[in-house]
Formats: structure tokens, sequence, C-alpha cells
């Protein structure tokens, strides 16, 4: 079994084509991306394991996208977003395949450049018996997704939501609400219903400029504006009241970063946001149409009211599943802990100062 670590436009290329055709295969592990990461400062890597007999431009066996994070100290954490990859048909990897010399590879590495841990959101259970893994605490990659099936003709869709789903649509609809594409010069106005949104739902928002980057350097990704006038002939003229940023990679689109006003929320235009990304994708040759994130449902219906985080992603999942489509569910994300002690200190420093 050979290791390769690409960095030839040719080798990268066949990588993405083999990304492209797995069942498992993501914006996550694509060369999209790399670019994107690399945009944002980060170092990253492609490992692929092939037969010693073959080339890379035949089929891997594995392979596996690292975002490397570097921190104070020298030192660094690195992540495979739903990865490693493996054999198309084999949805459980176990010890002595190819996935497990990979990862022997990429830990051998990541030690030696003073890695603090390896995360792992991992696409389908995983089993390796040369490291322990254990639960991740992160929240950065969601446990479970919806995803819309968009091989099915408009009316179907509309037909599998739930009947709430479909009436918030039609309200904003019949309120003069209207959806357009918009562009980077609109992402004051996208910018200023996050800040509202994250206000309102207690969460995080990045600086602008990574709104813009994102838009920039993400191929296929795209921003959607809600408006509304208070007159329904005149609704293209109207103000920003809600906004979508989604990407259409491969058959896939995805919902990625929405924003509302609280003050307009009776005219419920995300949800005639989220129908018309679900058409736009679908007129661009989508197959399906990724919600992103859900809290699993099992926990969604009954939130504990001590976590404050399970409590957004209840809400989330909530407005989600009014769409309806089918709830994939993701092994939770593990790690490799390699160097115990800073990790730990480094977990509590945080703990204590944010």
């Amino acid at each position: 079994m050979s290791i390769q670590l690409l960095t030839a436009d040719n080798d990268l290329s066949c990588y993405e084509a083999w990304v492209r055709a797995h069942p498992q295969g993501t914006l996550w592990q694509s060369l999209v991306r790399k670019r994107y990461a690399e945009e944002c400062g980060k170092e990253v890597r492609v490992y692929v394991a092939s037969d010693e007999r073959q080339a890379i431009s035949d089929k891997p066996q594995a392979s596996a996208l690292v975002v490397i994070d570097r921190t104070t100290g020298g030192f660094s954490t690195w992540e495979i977003a739903r990865g490693p990859l493996w054999e198309s048909g084999k949805r459980q990897a176990v010890s002595g395949k190819p996935v497990d010399v990979l990862l022997e590879r990429i830990v051998e590495d990541a030690k030696r450049e003073h890695c603090l841990a390896l995360y792992l959101s991992l696409p389908n259970e995983l089993r390796i018996t040369n490291y322990e893994l254990r639960d991740s605490n992160r929240r950065v990659h969601a446990k479970a997704t919806r995803i819309i099936d968009l091989t099915l003709s408009e009316s179907e869709i509309l037909a599998q939501m739930h009947p709430k789903g479909r009436y918030n649509i039609s309200i904003a609809e019949r309120h003069g609400v209207t959806v357009s594409e918009g562009s980077v010069q609109d992402i004051d106005a996208f910018y200023d219903l996050l800040k509202d949104t994250g206000s309102r739902d207690g969460f995080k928002i990045h600086q602008k400029s990574h709104y813009t980057r994102f838009l920039d350097c993400i191929e296929g990704s795209f921003l959607l504006m809600a408006k509304h006038s208070g007159k329904p002939f005149d609704a293209a003229q109207g103000k920003p009241i809600a906004g979508l940023i989604g990407v259409v990679w491969g058959l896939t689109g995805i919902y990625y970063y929405g924003a509302s006003s609280h003050d307009d929320r009776a005219l419920m235009a995300p949800y005639l946001l989220q129908w018309e990304a679900m058409r736009k994708c679908k007129t661009l040759g989508c197959t399906k149409y990724d919600l992103l994130g859900i809290e699993p449902e099992e926990k969604s219906q009954v939130p504990s009211p001590k976590s404050q985080v399970l409590h957004h992603w209840a809400g989330i999942s909530e407005f989600k599943r009014k769409f309806g489509g089918t709830v994939i569910t993701y092994p939770p994300e593990q790690m490799i802990v390699l160097r115990p002690w800073i990790y730990k200190a480094l977990q509590v420093k945080r703990k204590l100062l944010g």
C-alpha cells in the first residue's frame, strides 16, 4: 500500500474526480474547500492511499483532505471534515484496510509537526486499532442533516413538506415577498440581517469579510435576498428582510448561512428563501438539497434547558423539519489526542478565558 501526498495539478484533478464520484464525497473533502481554506490562511494537504502497482490516476482506495490550523507556540490541530473516504460499497472501515494505513501516515506526520489533536467528523463509522478514538466536544460539524430529493417535481417537493412549511411559503408569496439573486455588493445588507439574527438567537457570527471571501472564493456559491416593500406589485424595490448563502457542488445544493429580520418575521421570508434556493439548485441540475445541520431527532424533540447550544440547534432543527426530506445521521465527531497534557492545558485555558 502506497500513501501519497498530492501536489501536482494532474494528481489533484484525479483526486477531485474520485471525491465527486464517491457516494460519500462532499464539498468538505473537495478541492473547492482546499482553495477556500488556503484563502483563509490555513494549510491543506491531500493524502491518498493506493496500490503500489497503481498510479494516482487509477482509482484510489482511501483519501483524506486535511486542514491544518496553526496555533501559538508552534502547535497545531488537524481536521478531516466528512472524511476520510474509502472504497465505495464499504460503509464501515475496519483495521488493516487502506484507510487504516492512511491514518497511520497522517498521524505520523501530525506528531512530527507538533499536532495537539486530529479531529475526524466521519461520514460513516470507523474502527481502528492503532489509535484511541474519543468523542470530541466540538460542535463544528452537525451530527445530522436533512436532505431534500430534488429529482421530484416541484409539486412533489412541496407535497412532501410539513403542511406548515407549505403554508408559510404561501404566506410570504401572498404578502409580496420576492426573492432575487444577490452578489458580493449585497453583503452589507446581508450582514446587517445576520447581526440581527445572531443577537436574537444568541450565536456568534464571523466578521463581514468572512462572508465576502466565501462568495468570492467558493466556486458555486450564491446569495439570495428576500425583499418586501409593503406593496405586492412593487416588492422588487423593497427593503431586504432575509438572506441566504448557499453552494452548488456537483449534484448537491447546500444551504450554508441564513439571516432574517426579527421585525418582519410575520412575512415568513426565510421559508420562501429556502424554497427558491431549492428551485434554483434543481434548475442547475442538482439531485438533492442539503439543509446542512440539525440536531438528531431524538434530541431535538426535547431540548435540555441546561444546554444553550442544544437549544439553538433545536430551534433551527424545527425550522428545517418543516421542509421534509430524509434525515441523515453522522457518527459523533472523533479525535485522536496526540499531546494529551498540552491539549488539556489548552482546553482549560480556553474554558477560563473564553
